[in-house]
């Protein structure tokens, strides 16, 4: 059998789920889990990264790309909220840092991390013209 994953968003959904779980055999496991990250949000954090990475701001001396902003942000997140940043030595002598997964993140601490980079980006004055562009802000009137 396949796995099967069930969003509870409504009493029919739920209904289904329950049916499922009563049909299973004994042996089978049910997981039950608070929500993921969303794609918008997945997105939001996406264009705040490509914004960083356009405006040019320098890291550790050189302008850094968008992915290298999102590994820098999560891991200063996690360390702003009291989180566990860890270095290890990598398989080729490198440090690598073992650091949150962002696809694994709740509701919540996605909503969190999209704070902590605004923040960051409002202290270092990043123009955040792409994620304005796509919709992620409301003029103030």
């Amino acid at each position: 059998m396949e796995k099967q994953r069930f969003v509870l968003i409504s009493p029919e959904v739920r209904q289904n789920a329950i049916r499922k779980l009563m049909a299973l055999p004994d042996g089978h496991t049910a997981t039950f889990a608070p929500p993921t990250r969303s794609g918008g949000q997945n997105d939001f954090f996406h264009s705040i990264c490509s914004d960083i990475a356009k405006s040019g701001f320098e890291w550790a001396g050189k302008p850094r790309k968008p992915e290298e902003w999102k590994v820098l942000l999560v891991s200063g997140h996690t360390k702003a909220t009291q989180g566990e940043v860890e270095f290890v030595p990598g398989l080729e002598g490198e440090f690598v840092n073992i650091r949150e997964s962002t696809a694994r993140m709740s509701v919540k601490r996605a909503a969190s991390l999209l704070e902590y980079a605004l923040a960051w980006c409002a202290d270092h004055n990043i123009p955040l013209t792409d994620t304005r562009r796509q919709g992620y802000f409301q003029e103030a009137a």
